[in-house]
């Protein structure tokens, strides 16, 4: 047993975090002395429907299929996926049998949040956009979360301890239980406090509704920081009366009219894309939360198209090793994998495990998925 409800590295590793029906597979076939060599297939959707979504999760599934007899080609992270297949990989069936459950969960999970990032960043291009949804999932799963979300275009998260996970430091400055601590009218108390306190490289973004108006607020901030006040943060915006976006305007505006032109407002609370479009051009920054953290999982399925080389599929399913491509014009194509493919279209499969050495390149690499979603969204025009 462990103090927490978490299934540890171990038994994920060695197969033991699976399904029970898997167990019994492998019994079986182990007492028939039956270990066919595959092709298995990871896929959402068989034809192109022009609902794309954004692959992420490779890092760990190439971490958990390490070491094992199989080669795998996969789908770089950051690319967007629209049918076929985002992973094949082929080796004896029960070299990985036992993985299937940890895998779909590790690319399911993320490509969601991943996808729901780039929802977000595509509605908000030009502002800075921060994932705040740490709060809303199990410990466990911050470090995917925030991962995912970076993936997706995100500028950075506010999870510490993910944030030690990959290498990245975490945002954030304030909550509204520091002014509550300080009392009603101590806002300036509470500023000040976080001001002498805090590290000199965290910028000095406070948030102003907690007690009184958010204009009010924002100047008092302004009259108590200075120039040493990067920022506002405007909270719980489903909350506020009246219309949010004339609400952000009128704090810039006060802003810009005594002097402060350059102090950024930011916006957090249960935003969404709609949001983010509503009030893009007039705030700098964004929290977004459970509308990333949330995102449904992806519906990956892992398939069996060939056994020891013969194509073979389940009833509803496409037999034989596909090839997934990325056209001149920006559309997602699948084909079998031993035929050629549309003309001057983008093989999007890579190797990234053969004979169980890792190749995968920069094809797991963190800021080369985040280019990649956006370079891709630009190409097939995701958001418009």
């Amino acid at each position: 047993m462990t103090e927490f409800d978490i299934v540890g590295a171990e038994p994920i590793r060695s197969g033991r975090a699976t399904d029970a029906y898997f167990d019994r597979t492998t019994a079986a076939l182990t007492h028939a002395d039956r270990n066919p060599r595959v092709v298995a297939e990871v896929t959402a959707d068989q034809f192109p429907s022009g609902e794309f979504e954004l692959f992420a999760g490779l890092n760990d599934a190439v971490a958990l299929l390490a070491g094992r007899e199989v080669d795998v080609h996969a789908i770089p992270e950051g690319r967007l996926f629209d049918g076929g297949p985002v992973m094949r990989i082929e080796g004896p069936y029960l070299e990985f049998a036992r993985l299937e459950t940890s895998l779909l969960g590790f690319l399911s999970h993320a490509s969601a949040i991943a996808t729901a990032a780039l929802d977000c960043r595509a509605a908000a291009p030009d502002a800075q956009v921060l994932s705040f949804g740490a709060r809303h999932v199990h410990p466990a799963m911050t470090a995917a979360v925030e991962r995912s979300a970076l993936v997706g275009g995100f500028d950075g998260f506010s999870h510490v301890a993910a944030g030690d996970l990959i290498g990245r430091d975490a945002s954030g400055t304030m909550p509204h239980a520091l002014s509550i601590c300080f009392g009603r009218g101590g806002q300036e108390a509470a500023w000040r406090a976080f001001d002498e306190a805090v590290d000199e490289s965290v910028p000095r973004v406070v948030l102003c509704d907690t007690y009184s108006d958010e204009v009010d607020e924002v100047l008092r901030a302004a009259e108590t920081l200075g120039d040493r006040l990067d920022g506002v943060r405007l909270d719980t915006t489903g909350s506020r009366r009246g219309d949010f976006r004339h609400i952000v305007r009128e704090v810039a505006w006060e802003l810009d009219a005594r002097g402060h032109e350059d102090v950024d407002v930011y916006v957090s609370g249960g935003l969404g894309p709609d949001d983010l479009r509503r009030l893009r051009d007039v705030a700098d920054g964004f929290g977004v939360g459970g509308y990333v953290s949330n995102a449904d999982p992806v519906d990956f399925a892992l398939d069996l198209v060939t056994v020891d080389g013969a194509p073979a599929a389940k009833r509803g399913k496409l037999s034989g090793a596909k090839a997934v491509y990325r056209t001149a014009d920006g559309r997602h194509a699948v084909g079998l994998a031993d035929r050629e493919g549309p003309p001057n279209a983008e093989s999007l499969l890579e190797p990234v495990i053969r004979d169980g050495e890792v190749v995968a390149g920069d094809a797991t690499d963190l800021d080369a998925a985040g280019e990649r979603a956006l370079a891709d969204a630009e190409q097939v025009g995701y958001g418009t």
